[in-house]
């Protein structure tokens, strides 16, 4: 799904539709490297969503690599600061979802164990060609081309 160059740097038109239609229904477009502040250091998550229906923020931290067990203290530290400093008491607990390369199933197990806030381990695959359900719901390399030099417009 995700290519392991990438690392989302900024937002725009293109990656909220992106993002959104990959995550799927109900899910609300938040921001990518979004910024907060906890004592006094900067942290960026790689992406932040909002589950309409559920009514919680969903943390997504993208991994270029394999699965290690640091990455859920982290995002177990992600999801602390998102619900203490973003998400409305009304809302539930946030939820968190490490994307990586590959997983062991016991590094996973153990790493999650006591962990109480909502969390789970997704793996992607790369693909050298979009499948064909996809095709039609994703813009063309062209569509995408002229996207990004209105975007360069706009700014530039």
């Amino acid at each position: 799904m995700f290519p392991e160059q990438l690392k989302l740097t900024q937002e725009g038109p293109i990656l909220q539709q992106l993002a959104a239609k990959s995550i799927g229904a109900g899910f609300t477009f938040v921001g990518s490297n979004y910024h907060l502040v906890v004592g006094d250091d900067d942290f960026y998550l790689d992406l932040l969503f909002y589950h309409i229906r559920l009514r919680c923020f969903v943390v997504i931290d993208l991994k270029a690599g394999d699965f290690k067990p640091e990455h859920a203290g982290k995002m177990n530290f992600y999801l602390t600061a998102v619900d203490d400093q973003v998400k409305h008491p009304d809302d539930n607990p946030t939820i968190g979802i490490i994307l990586c390369r590959s997983k062991s199933k016991v590094k996973a197990e153990y790493a999650l164990r006591n962990i109480q806030s909502p969390m789970g381990i997704a793996t992607y695959q790369l693909t050298t060609s979009l499948p064909e359900v996809l095709k039609d719901q994703l813009p063309d390399i062209k569509e995408i081309e002229v996207s990004l030099q209105e975007i360069g417009e706009d700014f530039g």
